[in-house]
């Protein structure tokens, strides 16, 4: 797999130097498409996204275009249903002072390596939710295989394969929901059934949604995805709230250790779009550890700020609790690696423990392909319930990101991360990390 991976970032340095534009096609839908409500507050590209978080965005337009997979394998005979099929190649490697681990760093844990990210392969069909004059339906299945599928992975979901196994690489269906659009419902209200990726969060699972390669440790131990009932309303173009039911962090509702949980957020923004507010409960209920899994409690908002065009910054705060949990969280029983030896169950702290996380970034667009991005979060986590160590975390990045084309774009970043009173990195070993990591993605 390393040799396989190795061989990817050496065709994405040749496409580099080659400079090769790819022009995915004339259908895409313009960057002024119509849409019903604010304008778009960022520019995108070179940003990740146009908007502020709060997916789905009721009366906005998908402007996904055609890519090249869905033209070579079925040209334009899809373009009536308006089902897209594409996705993106995602690698990286890192130089890191940890000779074994990354860990607690998410994502990139093995140490020194070039490794294989992401290769996703996504199906969908987005609803049309700009017109109000009938209901609509619509679909999402993500598939995701490389070494991020630790992450990504819920109980029942193919989980064997990091749960008892502990491997490095493995795949996971990440997203796997239907969509329905009532516009009826105050100014329009979207139903999602499934699996589906935890919604309030500045940063995302899927590499091109992402600012960053690597992650904030607050995002490295909150809930990625839930399955589950979310109704999305919109009551104004201001205003939109989430109301819905699922089973428990980062787990099927049909496994053993499920739990019935709700969530309630609200999102506004600003009538010149300049500043927005996403907050509100993301799981509630009972908050039980139970089967060697977590049954996280999350407690979040979300401030995002445009000060002009060219500069915003995004800001994030949660309060993540359950009773009875495991050090470390939920359980690997699988064998123990050096890029993971944290496997087994962790002894039991009674009664409630907590986790308070804070993250902060600032973008600042140097070009229409280029930006710079800093972030800077803190994550404490009181009774070692999330990292299995009892500590406050810090850490600084700084990164780039540059476009090259339609679909191929690289982030070189370096990161220095601390832990104040204890020694996780590298195994154990150390209480500070530096790292310097560069990734490609590609889409196709």
């Amino acid at each position: 797999m390393k040799r396989k991976s190795f061989i990817i970032l050496v065709c994405f340095i040749m496409q580099i130097f080659m400079n090769t534009r790819i022009v995915i096609g004339s259908d895409a839908l313009p960057e002024d498409a119509t849409r019903r409500g604010l304008p778009a507050p960022l520019q995108s590209p070179p940003f990740p996204g146009s908007d502020w978080a709060g997916s789905p965005l009721i009366g906005v337009p998908d402007t996904t275009p055609d890519y090249l997979l869905q033209k070579a394998l079925f040209g334009d005979a899809l373009k009536a249903s308006r089902i897209k099929v594409y996705g993106w190649v995602n690698a990286s490697v890192n130089f890191s002072t940890s000779n074994h681990s990354n860990v607690p760093m998410s994502y990139n844990i093995d140490s020194n390596r070039v490794v294989l990210n992401q290769l996703v392969l996504r199906v969908e069909r987005m609803p049309d939710t700009v017109q109000t004059d009938h209901t609509d339906w619509g679909f999402r299945i993500s598939n995701l295989y490389g070494i991020d599928y630790r992450y990504t992975t819920a109980r029942g979901y193919f989980s064997d394969q990091l749960l008892k196994h502990n491997n490095l690489y493995g795949w996971d269906p990440v997203e796997l929901y239907g969509l329905y659009y009532i516009p009826w419902v105050a100014e329009g209200m979207v139903l999602k059934f499934g699996r589906y990726i935890s919604p309030p969060d500045i940063e995302a699972q899927l590499a091109p949604d992402n600012y960053l390669l690597s992650h904030s440790l607050m995002f490295t131990v909150d809930p990625y995805t839930f399955t589950g009932l979310q109704s999305t309303v919109r009551l104004h173009p201001q205003w939109q709230i989430i109301l819905g039911v699922h089973g428990g962090s980062d787990m099927a509702p049909w496994t053993k250790c499920s739990q019935l949980n709700g969530q309630a957020l609200v999102r506004w923004v600003t009538q010149d779009n300049n500043d927005s507010i996403y907050a509100g409960i993301n799981s509630l209920g009972s908050g039980k550890y139970r089967h060697e899994h977590d049954n996280l409690q999350h407690i979040v908002a979300t401030w995002g700020h445009r000060f002009n065009e060219k500069i915003h910054m995004q800001t994030e705060s949660y309060y993540i609790w359950q009773r009875d949990a495991a050090k470390g969280g939920t359980a690997i029983d699988g064998p123990s690696k050096s890029y993971y030896k944290g496997t087994g169950l962790g002894p039991i702290i009674d009664g409630r423990s907590s986790a308070i996380g804070f993250v902060n970034y600032v973008e600042i667009m140097l070009s229409d392909k280029d930006y710079l991005s800093v972030r800077n979060d803190m994550l404490r986590d009181m009774q070692g319930q999330r990292t299995g160590f009892a500590t406050t975390y810090t850490s600084h990045t700084l990164g780039w990101r540059h476009q090259f084309n339609d679909l191929l774009s690289i982030r070189p970043e370096i990161r220095y991360e601390h832990a104040y009173s204890a020694k996780p990195y590298d195994n154990g070993r150390e209480k500070s990390q530096y790292t310097a990591s560069v990734d490609f993605i590609h889409r196709f």
